[in-house]
């Protein structure tokens, strides 16, 4: 068999030269070429070569420790990074923070695209993401030490709305990874856990004038690859490096399941509780605010990690979808060392596809943690002390997912709660209040969630808050918890208080907390509001499923309650998002609409994103001579 682009790692890595462009796949450990990082690492410290690189890398990619782009902190070797995330690399951090190197972070999202756009010979990429946080010009435009001056983000304004441009540049060598490839360079991917950015990087350097070099655990005959399987085309790699297990790891905890891989599916084990914890109280509180039939985003972390274990337990994960930024879609998602990956999933898709979708309003709901938060409600999420992480894709998902709720303790550094019988109790406070009169670095806009009408909760151990106009309010307090000793005398700031109410007590109590049959509840008194100065009624039926006739009765008691004593008829507007109706009643359920509309409506205005509904509303309604519009609601304008 003539080999032709297979070679040595390190003759692929002599065709990287000094002041080069470096681009390399990743997340975490998944799909990370950690050949090509060892190679790389020990041509420089044999011969001083190459030297004065720019890294470019969207998020993480190493253990924390020794792995991945650690390999590569060497002052000399790296003159400039440009990277989504740097919390995974600290010897890179430290560099960065010591002024050694010089230092971007961008939004993990917009370098995903930007791969895409360079590749399109485009100037840049366009985004509203990153207004108004750290990455706008305005603030920083990214850049993370002093040492690093140049200006890489603009802002600009497009039909009179602020967006920020990232500008393009060339890639001189992109560094992928794979499965099999043979020789002409063609690259499959079926033992990869992710699929990554590894074709819009390869043909980024290709049109950039560079190389693609790619690491792969084994070789095919020529031609003997079905074509179907390939994820990058041979005339975009220059040269394949067959690797050692040991540096082609599924992912830094696994060295290969088929589960990740998405080979088998693994049996569906019972879930065993998670002991009551303040960790486990703050997800319990969270995952009240999930809906039916939503896509939900779970941010990494000891708190966020508990959404998923606390939605097993409530036997509710087939009525929802987690989405993951790396781009897996369904499934068990993995944390630790696994983190960005997933098992039972439904699909996995592109890394810069992903965040097409997440970027779009994609996201009904994300749950993230959150470092520091003042009175406004901006949250630092990528600075702390000579911590410097970045933001990976948080700004990304949290200026665009349509609610977020931020989960964490109310301080840090030796907290202790005893939770006992649905009350809390206090035993030893924190250091560190994590609501603070000053953050170090805004991630989390609040201005600009408040001009997009973006719903958001701030939860901890002891009470909620909500962002209102004015700043945050608390709305909700848990039982147990003195609200001015155990909240408000703790606060840098006064926050507006709202109420409050009483936290549900089920939340501190270890029994199952129903939420099944909570989520598939009507709670028809919560989502029927009447507005007596428009004269409109409010029906929000997202996420709502009509299942029997019980269901419809429920429907109508609630609206002729509301409705029948006004003795007049009234403007409506109905939010059909997510909503679905079983076929054995929905004849019936059409027919109850039209008994509404015929008895109190002067007008009616329906809304849903879902084409499919809009067409089955409108086609039945126009059958029984109704108003039949449904309309696609449009998208508020978002970060701007």
């Amino acid at each position: 068999m003539r080999l032709k682009k297979i070679v040595e790692a390190a003759d692929a890595i002599a065709v990287i030269h000094s002041g080069d462009t470096v681009a390399s796949a990743g997340y975490a450990g998944s799909g990370t070429p950690d050949q090509l990082f060892v190679a790389l690492e020990q041509r420089f410290l044999d011969s001083g070569d190459p030297t004065d690189l720019t890294l470019v890398f969207s998020t993480g990619q190493g253990d924390m420790k020794e792995k991945g782009l650690n390999r590569l902190a060497h002052e000399g070797l790296v003159r400039r990074v440009i990277g989504g995330y740097f919390g995974l690399s600290p010897k890179i951090e430290q560099l960065i923070v010591e002024s050694r190197i010089e230092a971007y972070n961008l939004p993990e999202g917009v370098m995903t695209q930007l791969y895409r756009d360079i590749g399109a010979g485009k100037p840049g990429t366009l985004s509203r993401v990153g207004l108004d946080t750290y990455i706008d010009p305005r603030h920083g435009g990214g850049r993370m030490n002093a040492r690093t001056t140049e200006e890489i983000v603009r802002l600009m304004q497009i039909d009179g709305e602020d967006v920020l441009f990232f500008k393009a540049f060339p890639i001189n060598v992109a560094l992928i990874r794979g499965t099999t490839a043979d020789p002409d360079g063609n690259i499959t991917t079926e033992r990869e856990s992710l699929s990554l950015e590894n074709l819009a990087l390869a043909i980024a350097a290709r049109n950039s004038g560079g190389i693609v070099i790619a690491q792969v655990e084994r070789v095919a005959a020529e031609g003997s690859l079905d074509a179907r399987r390939v994820k990058v085309p041979g005339i975009l790699v220059d040269c394949v490096v067959l690797t050692e297990p040991e540096y082609h790891m599924q992912t830094y905890g696994t060295q290969f399941s088929p589960a990740l891989s998405g080979e088998l599916r693994l049996p569906v084990e019972r879930v065993k509780p998670v002991a009551l914890s303040d960790r486990k109280v703050i997800a319990r509180r969270a995952v009240l605010e999930l809906a039916p039939n939503s896509v939900i985003n779970v941010g990494v972390g000891s708190i966020p990690d508990q959404v998923p274990l606390v939605a097993g337990e409530e036997r509710v994960q087939d009525l929802l979808s987690l989405a993951v930024d790396s781009g897996v879609i369904g499934g068990v998602p993995m944390s630790g060392l696994d983190f960005g990956t997933a098992t039972n999933y439904q699909a996995v898709i592109d890394h810069a596809c992903a965040f097409d979708f997440i970027d779009g309003g994609g996201l009904d709901a994300a749950f993230l943690g959150f470092g520091e938060c003042d009175a406004r409600g901006n949250v630092n999420a990528s600075k702390f002390g000579k911590r410097i992480p970045g933001c990976g894709g948080f700004i990304d998902i949290t200026q665009n997912a349509k609610k977020v709720v931020f989960m964490g303790t109310f301080s840090s550094g030796g907290l202790e709660v005893a939770i006992d019988d649905g009350r809390v109790q206090i035993v030893k406070e924190g250091r560190s209040s994590k609501f603070v009169e000053r953050i170090a670095q805004v991630t989390f806009s609040a201005d600009a969630a408040r001009r997009s009408g973006q719903e958001v909760l701030f939860v901890t151990e002891r009470c909620v808050f909500r962002l209102e106009a004015d700043g945050l309010a608390i709305v909700e307090v848990a039982p147990g918890i003195d609200l001015e000793r155990d909240v408000l005398q703790r606060l840098p700031f006064r926050p507006v208080v709202d109420g409050p109410r009483a936290m549900d007590p089920a939340v501190f109590r270890a029994a199952p907390m129903h939420l099944r049959d909570r989520m598939l509840n009507l709670n028809m008194d919560e989502r029927l509001s009447y507005d007596a100065d428009t004269n409109t009624v409010y029906m929000n039926y997202a996420g709502m499923r009509v299942r029997d006739q019980a269901d419809l009765k429920a429907i109508r008691d609630a609206v002729d309650n509301l409705l029948a004593p006004l003795g007049k008829r009234v403007h409506s507007i109905v939010n059909y998002e997510r909503f679905t109706c079983d076929d054995d009643v929905f004849d019936d359920y059409i027919e109850l609409v039209k008994y509404v509309e015929q008895t109190y409506y002067l007008s009616v205005r329906r809304y849903t994103s879902g084409a499919f509904l809009r067409h089955k509303l409108g086609t039945e309604l126009a059958k029984r001579e109704m108003s039949s519009e449904v309309l696609h609601p449009q998208p508020k304008k978002k970060g701007g």
